[in-house]
């Protein structure tokens, strides 16, 4: 996703970056290594969940010890943070280094207490995921941004903003049907997730009514952004790959009842988001062709 807004989309602005791409690399990189930190951690505080949700991807304990997973939690953390630090020098705000120690606390303590708490835990990992979009901005366009650029990067940090917004959305709805299918494993660990607090039927026709909030803003954002300005490649493509699944979505959640059903639409998600963020590059193709 990074990389992509990267090389698909600032790189093809006339704007200079702040990051040269081998310190781009880094900052995916720490990105990565906080992210798999927080995977590991998870799964640490996860196996018994787990053993009941998913056996076959149970990892700690089957394949490696408790103990070499929290080494490895250790690693990936601190490297991730230490990589933080350095781009935090090389853009001469030292201060934003802490950016990487609150993202990386606020996975460790998701893992082992708020991600029982009713939605807190939903939200976290939502917000986790859309600031990995914003951080790009932070890095790459506020140390080069002044009075005579404003106005552009001002723009550019607004689509950054819009795309965040749009991975909140839907990661957040992606981490309520996934609750809705470990709800047995969760409920036996004393979770409390909306499945578990207001049963998987009301959660789920809850989860139907809120799939229109991104079908509301896909279709407005596509009529104003994309349609309105003669883009006829990327509406297509909008109304294709990113409203047409979302549409199936909908449709399907408020029927789905069983746990292959949840995993599927959990599946679909992720697909809606993938090509949600590879919009950008058909986006800025689309309006280097009608250039």
């Amino acid at each position: 996703m990074q990389l992509i807004f990267r090389y698909g989309f600032l790189e093809l602005q006339n704007i200079p970056l702040a990051l040269s791409d081998w310190q781009y690399g880094i900052l995916v990189l720490a990105t990565v290594c906080i992210a798999a930190g927080g995977y590991i951690i998870n799964n640490i505080f996860d196996v018994e969940t787990d053993i009941e949700n998913k056996p076959k991807n149970v990892i700690v304990g089957k394949f490696i010890s408790e103990t070499k997973a929290y080494n490895l939690y250790i690693g990936f953390t601190v490297v991730g943070v230490a990589m933080g630090f350095y781009l935090s020098n090389v853009i001469n705000k030292p201060s934003f280094a802490s950016i990487f120690i609150i993202i990386a606390a606020t996975l460790y303590f998701y893992a082992t207490s708020l991600k029982q708490s009713l939605l807190i835990g939903n939200i976290i990992v939502a917000l986790l995921l859309s600031f990995s979009v914003i951080i790009i901005g932070i890095f790459d366009l506020y140390p080069v941004t002044f009075e005579g650029n404003r106005p552009v990067m001002g723009m550019l940090f607004g689509i950054l903003l819009d795309y965040a917004l749009f991975a909140f959305i839907i990661n957040f709805i992606r981490e309520i049907v996934k609750d809705l299918q470990d709800v047995n494993g969760d409920f036996n660990q004393g979770m409390s997730t909306l499945p578990i607090v207001f049963g998987v039927k009301r959660t789920a026709k809850l989860v139907f009514v809120l799939s229109f909030i991104p079908i509301i803003c896909i279709v407005y954002y596509i009529n104003t952004n994309l349609f309105a300005s003669g883009l006829l490649f990327a509406t297509v493509y909008g109304l294709v790959f990113i409203l047409a699944p979302l549409l199936y979505f909908t449709t399907n959640i408020w029927s789905a009842a069983k746990t292959k059903d949840f995993h599927h639409l959990s599946t679909v998600l992720k697909w809606i988001l993938f090509f949600g963020i590879l919009s950008i590059v058909v986006i800025s193709l689309n309006i280097k062709h009608n250039a």
